[in-house]
Parts: C-alpha cells; sequence; structure tokens
C-alpha cells in the first residue's frame, strides 16, 4: 500500500478528527487542519503517544493567510472536509445565512482544491476526496441551506473530475464521500440553529414544539453512534488506486436514500 501525505481540512472534530487519527494510524501522513489552535493539543497527545505521522495546525478556510500554510507543505491527497451547518424556512431565513454556509462549504473548498491542484499538476499525479453527504442527494424541510450547499459540492466535483479526465497525461483522481447521519454533534446543533429566530418571528412559530419534537425523534431514530462504517470509507477513498468515484455509508441509510428518490421520481412524473 502506498503510503499517502494527506490534508485534511475540519478536522478538529467529528467524523474528520477520527478519520485523521484512523489514517495516521495505517501508516499515513496527515496534516490535520483544526478550526481552533486549542483542537490541536489532542492530536499532539495522540501522535506522541502512538508515535503517529500526525501534524495539526489551525487554519480558517476562510484566510487568505492561513490558506498560505498549504504552499508550505508537502501532500499528495486533500481530503476537503472541513463544512458548517444551518437551518431554516427557505420562505423567511435570512440570505446572509445562505451566505455564511456557501462561503463555507463551496467557495472555500473550490479555493483550496486549486492550490492543491496547483501543486498537484508540477507531478502531473494527487487525489482530491470531498465531503458531501447524503443530504447532498436529498433534502429535507428546513435543511435547504445545509442540503443545497452540498448538492452544489456533487455538482462542482462531478464537473471538475469529467475535466480532469480529458488531461491525458494526468493522474489526479477526484473522489466523494457522502455520510449519512451519524451522531457527532453536528445535526443537532444545524436543527437547532433555526429556532434562535423562529421562536421570534416565523410562519411556523405555533407549530414550532411539533416540529422540535419530530425532529428529536427522528435524529434519535436514525443517526448512528458508532463512526466505523463511514470512517472505513474515508480510508478505501485514500488507498484505494481504482477509479471509483462514490464511496458512502452507512448501508440502510443509502438504500432508503435511494428509495426516496426512486419514489420521488415516480410521483413527479
Amino acid at each position: 500500500m502506498l503510503k499517502r501525505k494527506i490534508v485534511i481540512t475540519g478536522a478538529g472534530t467529528g467524523l474528520g478528527k477520527y478519520a485523521s487519527i484512523e489514517l495516521a494510524r495505517r501508516g499515513h501522513t496527515v496534516y490535520a487542519a483544526t478550526k481552533l489552535k486549542e483542537e490541536c493539543t489532542y492530536f499532539k497527545e495522540i501522535a506522541n503517544k502512538e508515535n503517529l505521522q500526525l501534524y495539526s495546525f489551525k487554519m480558517n478556510i476562510l484566510k487568505k493567510e492561513d490558506l498560505q500554510k498549504l504552499e508550505k507543505i508537502e501532500f499528495d491527497t486533500l481530503i476537503n472536509n472541513a463544512a458548517i451547518g444551518d437551518s431554516g424556512s427557505v420562505m423567511e431565513i435570512h440570505i446572509n445565512r445562505f451566505k455564511n454556509i456557501f462561503e463555507t462549504n463551496v467557495l472555500a473548498n473550490i479555493n483550496i482544491t486549486q492550490i492543491a491542484i496547483k501543486k498537484f499538476m508540477k507531478k502531473k499525479e494527487g487525489k482530491i476526496i470531498f465531503l458531501s453527504s447524503l443530504a447532498g442527494i436529498a433534502t429535507a424541510p428546513f435543511l435547504s441551506p445545509y442540503c443545497a450547499s452540498k448538492f452544489a459540492i456533487e455538482s462542482f466535483v462531478k464537473s471538475l473530475r469529467l475535466e480532469l479526465k480529458l488531461l491525458k497525461d494526468v493522474n489526479i483522481k477526484i473522489k466523494i464521500i457522502e455520510p449519512g447521519a451519524y451522531k457527532t454533534g453536528f445535526n443537532q446543533k444545524m436543527y437547532k440553529r433555526k429556532y434562535e429566530w423562529m421562536k421570534n418571528h416565523s410562519y411556523f412559530k405555533n407549530n414550532l414544539d411539533y416540529i422540535m419534537q419530530s425532529e428529536e425523534k427522528l435524529w434519535d431514530l436514525i443517526e448512528l453512534k458508532k463512526f466505523n462504517s463511514i470512517i472505513k470509507q474515508y480510508v478505501k477513498a485514500v488507498e484505494s488506486n481504482s477509479n471509483k468515484f462514490k464511496y458512502t455509508a452507512p448501508k440502510l441509510q443509502v438504500f432508503f436514500i435511494k428509495l426516496y428518490k426512486i419514489i420521488e421520481l415516480l410521483f413527479s412524473m
């Protein structure tokens, strides 16, 4: 197995954190970019304890001066893992909340990708892995800011992959990971954010208690507490030499999303 040098963004929490550690344990060199400086401490402790090639540094993906740190790192694999979440009624959510989501989840990822591509083109090879979501292929009420950003990732990543195929002397592989619902805390923070403002002024103000209870029951039902199935997809995407494009988990959620898409298509005809 080829040992890779990996930069992973948004590595301070959630799936990115666990993926960074697992990849380092498998012998890869991992540069874990975190949003907060304090998040680096944990990686340093793990690296010292287990003698891993695991390095961490603070990088705000929205700041040009922070992105310049990537110029000093020698890497052959980029995992665009960083993302934020938001929620609310499309009819009334402030447009700035959509802008914040797209600046982080879409535009910043494109910016980082262009930096990596410039680096990879010198050697004519490399690998870029994008974190989308099952929410990027099937949407849900009140989650349009997040879902729309993941739909956008699905679109521009497919375009990028097709463009690179036209360069016959270049071997830069493009892959995408679509996680389902895992209990990392991300989803709870995301769906609860709408109540910060919808409780004061919203067309749904009188229905918020019912909506909140329904959402809590749904997330409790579908979220997986164990992350092994999706971390395996990170590993496969990094280590595979195949041209496989999509990596998804967990299987049951993937099945239901596909079933939902078929039913949606049938009822739209």
